[in-house]
């Protein structure tokens, strides 16, 4: 019978490998993590590399069961940032040498949406002389979309599938081609085709959801060979179908391990790519981007919209720093990657190793 010292040394995973070790407490949890921050150390190190966060528009024609701004959600105020909202976010992020910017935004693909992110991205580079790397994450969008973005400045690309589960995918989203989960697969297909740096990522803790579905998920992003992931625990939003399935969840804190789990699962099974330390892990944990981040995440995101915004951003209930200024993020963020024992990667974009491996000789 393997031990669970043999089972960390591997350098293959089985799918009942996988639920093992998801499932572990205690010491031999504490064994686990201990392995996944050894190799978050020996493969990408200890820098920590700043994303500044721009949530540009909750406009949304999606209507996700879990989103708190999904289209038939009345009770937010859907907005869209000015351009020089964004400009100013991006000029900060130039002026205190992030080097990175996500832009998130509602899933749309209408043709005036996809200009105005082309448009943006342009502006972006213009004003930080090409020296911003950007993420978007727009969700879903034909390939000429995707290159059109890339042309004008995208380096990365996340698409979260939130479950690799077919099954499980169907109750998540309305049972139409707008939420078709083959569409999801060929998207992030179409972004590798595109040239991006390629992430995707899930919840943890969702109804109906099991830790062999958790298992495959991490087989699903071997599979899919990507360059970097965000993922967390799911917490429900009060304005959305799933939230009377809350009495059926497990607890914050359950939830909360287990995504520590995923984390740590996830840089030993794929040692070189990117991984974030999500914001909704600090919605239960006060330090829980810092553990994120001591035991294998080495991306962390500044928020840099316009506080006025923030409320009207709110996928799921007690999302934190909606009221804290960029400035003072980033200072909070500072003193949480010392903490967690990490250096910050200023002025580097902090690109994806596993990236360059792959495409190398391309």
């Amino acid at each position: 019978m393997k031990t669970l010292e043999n089972i960390l040394n591997q350098s293959t995973f089985s799918k009942e490998d996988l639920v093992y070790l998801l499932g572990l407490k205690g010491e031999e949890r504490s064994l686990l993590r201990k392995k996944s921050a050894e190799i978050k150390t020996n493969t990408v190190g200890n820098k920590v590399y700043f994303r500044g966060l721009i949530e540009y528009s909750n406009k949304c024609k999606k209507d996700c069961y879990y989103c708190g701004v999904r289209a038939s959600n009345t009770h937010p105020s859907r907005y869209q940032l000015e351009d020089a909202e964004v400009l100013e976010a991006a000029k900060f992020a130039h002026e205190n040498k992030f080097a990175s910017l996500v832009i998130q935004s509602g899933e749309r693909s209408d043709k005036a949406f996809v200009a105005k992110i082309e448009y943006l991205l342009q502006e972006i580079m213009k004003i930080s002389n090409n020296e911003l790397g950007i993420t978007l994450s727009c969700g879903e969008q034909s390939l000429e979309t995707y290159k059109r973005w890339k042309a004008a400045g995208a380096r990365r690309y996340l698409l979260r599938i939130e479950t690799s589960n077919r099954e499980l995918y169907s109750k998540l989203h309305p049972n139409d081609t707008l939420h078709d989960f083959d569409e999801r697969i060929a998207a992030l297909g179409r972004l590798r085709e595109a040239g991006y740096q390629v992430g995707t990522g899930v919840m943890i803790g969702l109804p109906f959801q099991t830790m062999e579905d958790l298992a495959d998920d991490l087989l699903f992003f071997q599979k899919l060979d990507i360059d970097m992931a965000g993922m967390g625990p799911f917490i429900e939003h009060k304005e959305t179908p799933l939230y009377p399935h809350r009495h059926d969840l497990m607890s914050l804190q359950e939830r909360f391990d287990l995504s520590l789990n995923m984390v740590a699962l996830l840089r030993i099974v794929m040692k070189d790519i990117n991984i974030a330390a999500t914001t909704a892990m600090q919605a239960i944990d006060p330090q829980g981007r810092e553990k994120a981040l001591f035991i294998g995440s080495n991306v962390i995101m500044p928020n840099l919209t316009p506080v006025k915004y923030r409320e009207d951003y709110l996928l799921y209930e007690d999302k934190p720093c909606i009221d804290e200024e960029a400035d003072e993020c980033q200072n909070c963020l500072e003193a949480r990657i010392h903490v967690a024992g990490g250096d910050i990667g200023y002025n580097e974009w902090g690109d994806s190793l596993h990236f360059a491996k792959r495409t190398k000789g391309e």
